[in-house]
């Protein structure tokens, strides 16, 4: 039987798992989520602190992350560096740092930007305006941009997954004036759930927007684990080493079952299918969860599976497809 999942909101994410766990079954320990791009192999957390937890972060302990990030991203001098709760809640304030009214956002791509310009009553669209948005990679196709696309007098630079393609990154350009860059912790440190991110630009920019966070807008657990692991760069390396074997290995087992375009990043592949919907149907009918969009019937995207039994389950699934993909 094919059962049909409510459609999606336009704020659409992926994520959701308690919405397909009611309408597919299952407990939530017999599904593998593959509807994001978060890292599954996630950065080992140290045992924290007690003053991580009992008291209000102090500036000394914001400082040694900054110092850490400066570091690990190779960020510029002159670029100043704000760790927030989250790349989104960055999202969510940035339209607030300029006087303009129009914004160019190219589609498909992380839909959070525009929701939030628009929420600040800013016209969206593809055309040339006061500021651009671009995500790089993006979000769900990989594309990466250059710099020649990126000359608005205000440009946001969404690099949340660009951890994994380093030597991409337009660290060097938020020194401009009028450039953000944002980065995140969940997708490549696998550590959504801290809720941590960073804006790294144009210090009067970034200033701001301090000042609209206000104080204390990253928690002591955070902080701690975030300095932790942008000092380990061993781990960094062996993580792109082995992301990149992974999508390998999903990538030939989807094009083998029939899937088109293979593409993303090496934390999310984005494959063409004759119907979406009814794959991902399938799929979690043995209890996995992927992401399909609301503006494409042919369009589906599959994080990467974790663990052997995990990859287990998606070849399992795979194997029993009885569909014109």
């Amino acid at each position: 039987m094919t059962h049909a999942l409510l459609k999606q909101a336009t704020r659409d994410h992926g994520g959701g798992l308690d919405a397909a766990i009611q309408t597919f079954g299952g407990r939530r320990d017999q599904w593998l989520d593959l509807s994001t791009g978060i890292n599954p192999i996630p950065w080992p957390l140290p045992e924290f602190t007690t003053d991580a937890w009992t008291r209000l972060p102090d500036q000394g302990a914001v400082r040694q992350l900054c110092d850490a990030a400066r570091d690990f991203w190779n960020v510029p001098d002159g670029a100043d560096i704000l760790p927030c709760h989250g790349a989104s809640a960055a999202i969510a304030r940035l339209p607030a740092l300029s006087q303009g009214r129009s914004v160019q956002i190219t589609t498909p791509t992380y839909n959070e930007h525009a929701a939030s310009f628009r929420n600040h009553g800013w016209d969206v669209s593809d055309h040339a305006g006061d500021c651009r948005v671009v995500v790089h990679p993006n979000n769900p196709d990989g594309r990466l941009w250059n710099a020649e696309e990126l000359t608005s007098s205000f440009t946001v630079i969404d690099e949340s997954f660009c951890d994994i393609c380093p030597d991409q990154s337009h660290i060097t350009r938020a020194t401009r004036p009028g450039t953000i860059v944002l980065k995140s912790f969940g997708k490549f440190w696998g550590l959504a759930g801290l809720r941590l991110g960073f804006v790294i630009g144009d210090p009067a920019l970034v200033g701001h927007l301090r000042e609209i966070l206000g104080p204390w807008s990253v928690s002591g657990p955070a902080l701690e684990a975030g300095t932790a692991a942008l000092q380990d760069l061993q781990w960094a390396s062996d993580t792109r080493t082995h992301l990149a074997s992974d999508t390998d290995r999903l990538d030939t087992l989807m094009v083998k079952a029939g899937l088109r375009n293979p593409r993303g990043t090496t934390l999310f592949r984005l494959y063409d299918t004759a119907n979406a919907q009814t794959l991902q149907n399938h799929l979690a009918q043995h209890h996995i969860w992927s992401r399909i969009f609301p503006y494409s019937d042919s369009f589906i995207r599959l994080g990467l599976p974790g663990t052997t039994a995990q990859w287990h389950q998606l070849e399992t699934a795979i194997s029993t497809m009885e569909l014109s993909v």
